[in-house]
């Protein structure tokens, strides 16, 4: 019982004695029996409350069980990862900046990872791992070893999570949602074309300096430039380095300029008479200039390269580089995060490959070979 004899008392003296027929223990008791009617009311209004507002709880928790299951497009912010080869390359450098502007833009958050060199699957698929475990929506990733991290790749797909490779597609490319790349075959074959017209008809002693066994991006612009030049006969469905009779040497240098500079020093001490170079990359380029340079062979070489990074523009600029096919990785960058993002609220995955540009850049152009101008470059370039 929730109340008291004395809380009926004031409740009987209300009403006069001749209104109780059967004196105070009448009156005491009819009180009593209208407190208890009352009381029991009150009891079954507060169990009835109770029950009500257990439901309304019971509701609310499955709309909001059904709210969070759904996943960031259901009113939360958005997450993007996005993991490079490297965070030292100033192409990678460029594409986090770019993939860092776009979120912002458009309200999501970017997780950002990379290899400690160029190759590392191991720190790739970690990244992988604590990004899906993060709740990213999707992820744009530049795959350092093509093959080994298709089984990373899978799992995060495997729970949901849009994978775009950028710049370098992996093998096969379907492991992938989509493919946001330059067309790496063509530019080695612009600046295969480059080269074969700028030598004028001389016989051509060529030095490949290329990025690592295996890798797709490496094989598709050696090929390229190989079947540009007219050196060999090969196209981007290759999945092999190509070599040709003018080649007289190979070597590998991750697209790092101090592997770049040993690695040409290597190519003159087996063969002083090379003049033509192909880098994998311009950090690569600039590496093979210094190893020149130090020979006193820098005027006799024709040095040509990937990427149109400003720094490697400055370079043709000055004559260090004959040539470089430019890419774009602001672009890569920028189209991956949205792609994440029109997913995260459209359920729609993009697919296949999107090309996302390459030009010809050099400040003595060749008839016959389209290019666009050092000023063209400058204003264009990244890094």
């Amino acid at each position: 019982m929730l109340y008291t004899r004395d809380n009926v008392i004031p409740a009987a003296r209300r009403g006069s004695r001749a209104e109780l027929p059967g004196g105070d223990a009448g009156r005491e008791e009819g009180a009593v029996k209208v407190a208890d009617r009352w009381a029991f009311r009150r009891r079954s209004w507060r169990v009835a409350g109770v029950g009500v507002v257990a439901i309304v709880a019971l509701l609310a928790a499955g709309c909001s069980g059904r709210t969070s299951s759904s996943g960031s497009s259901q009113g939360g912010q958005v997450q993007v990862g996005l993991i490079t080869k490297t965070e030292t390359n100033p192409f990678f450098v460029k594409m986090k900046e770019g993939a860092a502007k776009e979120a912002a833009a458009k309200g999501a958050k970017l997780l950002t990872a990379a290899g400690k060199f160029d190759g590392d699957n191991a720190s790739q698929a970690t990244a992988i791992e604590n990004m899906v475990a993060a709740g990213v929506k999707g992820i744009l990733i530049t795959p350092s070893d093509t093959k080994a991290i298709v089984p990373s790749i899978q799992k995060a797909r495997d729970k949901g999570v849009e994978v775009i490779a950028l710049d370098t597609p992996t093998d096969p490319q379907s492991a992938v949602d989509a493919l946001f790349a330059t067309n790496n075959f063509q530019a080695g074959v612009l600046i295969g074309q480059y080269a074969k017209a700028a030598m004028g008809g001389k016989p051509a002693r060529i030095a490949t300096l290329d990025l690592a066994p295996g890798i797709t991006v490496g094989v598709l612009r050696h090929n390229g430039f190989l079947s540009g030049f007219g050196a060999a006969s090969v196209d981007d469905t290759a999945t092999n380095q190509v070599t040709a009779s003018q080649v007289v040497c190979s070597q590998d240098t991750q697209g790092d300029q101090a592997k770049g500079q040993t690695a040409m020093e290597n190519c003159l001490q087996k063969d002083p008479s090379i003049n033509l170079v192909y880098t994998i990359n311009e950090p690569a380029a600039l590496g093979v200039y210094t190893a020149l340079k130090s020979a006193g062979k820098q005027s006799g070489v024709l040095i040509v390269s990937v990427d149109g990074g400003c720094t490697g523009v400055q370079a043709i600029q000055e004559g260090r580089i004959a040539a470089t096919s430019q890419q774009y990785p602001l672009k890569m960058a920028s189209q991956g995060v949205d792609a994440v993002v029109n997913f995260a609220s459209s359920g729609q995955k993009v697919s296949g490959y999107t090309d996302t540009g390459v030009t010809l850049i050099t400040a003595k152009p060749q008839s016959g070979v389209e290019s666009k101008d050092v000023q063209f470059g400058l204003a264009n370039c990244w890094g």
